[in-house]
């Protein structure tokens, strides 16, 4: 089957939360042992969890995790503080246990994969998953990122990644990424979608200087008028601006989502996939639990168009999937808030008079 037509029945498949579910899911939560509320916003996870997995004793755990790599050309207009070989490097990193989200999923017991769909430098490595599309993306501000055929295998990739992961085990799915310049994709890619300036979205990313802040304003400024991606179509979009890491992250929400699976998202590149699986199928967000508000601007935008707080503000900005991972141990203790609580008839104690 092409990868289109793939996709498409992907997407097709997916169905909104049971709110049937959540309505039974808060019911019950509210007979357990505690003021009606009073775990505020982990009470909302498990009702959430709910209407997902169709049962009012949602599972999590294990969580799968996976992080994608690929280069971007636009790195060649000076936009990150970082040379384009510094990715081959962090994977070369992840693959030998040393980074953040090796520490954090370790911590987890995640199944962690990396995948490489779209490395500039070729590397081997009996535990990297290869997947490469394309040697990166072609440089944003001249020509489209990529062609819709390139947007769709690298789709389909992600979808693939996580059908593995739910395939092994994994009740929860976490995305991460790893692509030096890839948050002037994902500031273009938010400032479409959700309509907020360019200077709303562009933030420092790995730590650039107000000067290049503002040539990477200025990159896409005029990246955006040459192109004029379709800001209702995520295809166009990733082809015109989007990364191939973005693209695979979309597909794996994407799939997620079929499968009744929870998302939880990571920082502001990984939520611009969010963004970018919400136009394909708006069912997506039903799914979507925002792991953390990271430091750079447009992230707020991008949740507020996605109607998602945050759970941690940590003052994060390093992607990978590790604010995700942070974030994970709350999402599981809404599981056993529902599955371990009593309640007040079998724990023998009064109700509110």
């Amino acid at each position: 089957m092409e990868p289109k037509r793939e996709v498409n029945q992907t997407i097709s498949s997916i169905q909104p939360a049971n709110k049937e579910l959540m309505e039974i899911a808060m019911n019950y939560i509210n007979t357990l042992t505690k003021p009606l509320g009073s775990l505020g916003r982990i009470e909302e996870l498990a009702i959430q969890l709910a209407g997902m997995k169709e049962t009012i004793y949602p599972e999590v755990s294990p969580p799968g995790i996976a992080v994608f790599a690929a280069d971007h050309g636009i790195t060649t207009m000076g936009v990150s503080a970082y040379p384009k070989d510094v990715t081959a490097q962090m994977v070369h990193n992840f693959l030998n246990g040393g980074a953040a989200i090796n520490a954090f999923a370790k911590e987890v017991n995640g199944n962690l994969k990396i995948v490489d769909i779209g490395i500039a430098t070729q590397i081997q490595h009996n535990s990297l998953l290869q997947k490469n599309i394309k040697k990166g993306t072609n440089n944003f501000a001249d020509e489209p990122a990529m062609t819709y055929s390139e947007v769709y295998e690298s789709i389909l990739v992600g979808i693939q990644t996580a059908e593995t992961l739910i395939d092994e085990g994994a009740n929860s799915i976490i995305v991460g990424e790893m692509g030096i310049g890839n948050t002037t994709s994902a500031s273009a890619l938010v400032t479409c979608i959700t309509g907020c300036t360019v200077n709303d979205a562009v933030g420092y990313g790995t730590g650039i200087s107000e000067e290049i802040r503002r040539k990477k304003e200025d990159v896409i400024t005029k990246a955006l008028m040459l192109h004029q991606p379709n800001a209702t179509d995520a295809i166009d979009l990733l082809s015109k601006i989007g990364g191939l890491e973005i693209a695979a992250m979309t597909g794996a929400i994407l799939k997620a989502a079929e499968q009744r699976i929870p998302v939880i998202l990571d920082g502001f590149i990984c939520t611009s996939a969010a963004l970018l699986a919400s136009l394909l199928e708006e069912n997506v967000t039903d799914y979507l639990i925002a792991g953390h508000l990271s430091q750079e601007q447009g992230h707020k935008h991008a949740l507020s168009f996605l109607g998602k707080k945050a759970l941690l503000e940590l003052d994060l900005r390093l992607g990978e999937g590790s604010g995700a991972a942070l974030a994970y141990p709350l999402v599981s203790a809404a599981c056993s808030m529902v599955k371990n609580m009593a309640t007040f008839e079998t724990a023998k104690v009064s109700e509110k008079m």
